[in-house]
């Protein structure tokens, strides 16, 4: 059953990172766990030295009107996993959903979100998404937005396969 909602997206803070780093996936979705244990000073600080980097264009997915944080996602490299090939001009999304809305069927309106953020903000000629191999909820999601399967390959580190999906635009 699909909820509606209103997503707002605005660039991400220190706080959102901080309550990122808490969210635990069940298997075999843990492998999206940003952080296997309490946060430490050090994993805090490396953590947010890398999501408030503008290159990356992190940006939080604002529940309205609770104003909770529901999702976040990043424009550019941060979407890209080593090992595949990303040397079609493009604009890669990545995304993480909190724990307790993923499998309601909401995926569809995360993802539609990130791509009018996406839209309007970089006018790129195509989008890109690569997603694991197993994941087939977020692949399905990302098919509905009209994205094609372009590659499959093995991931550098880790060694798990990964499928490249991709729309042009215009």
């Amino acid at each position: 059953m699909s909820e509606a909602w209103q997503l707002l997206l605005q660039p991400l803070t220190a706080e959102h990172v901080a309550e990122i780093l808490t969210w635990h996936y069940e298997p075999p979705y843990d492998l999206y766990d940003m952080s296997i244990g309490p946060a430490d000073a050090i994993v805090l600080s490396e953590a947010m030295d890398y999501f408030l980097q503008p290159a990356y264009h992190f940006q939080a997915m604002i529940r309205q009107p609770m104003g909770e944080l529901a999702a976040f996602c990043s424009f550019g490299e941060d979407g890209q996993v080593s090992g595949g090939d990303y040397s079609a001009e493009a604009v890669d999304i990545g995304m993480g959903v909190h724990p307790q809305y993923t499998g309601r069927g909401l995926g569809v309106m995360f993802a539609g979100a990130a791509i009018n953020f996406a839209l309007k903000t970089f006018n790129p000629p195509r989008l890109r998404v690569t997603i694991a191999e197993f994941n087939r909820r977020a692949q399905k999601v990302w098919q509905r937005h009209g994205f094609v399967p372009v590659q499959r390959f093995e991931a550098r580190y880790g060694k798990r396969p990964f499928i490249i999906f991709m729309k042009k635009m215009g």
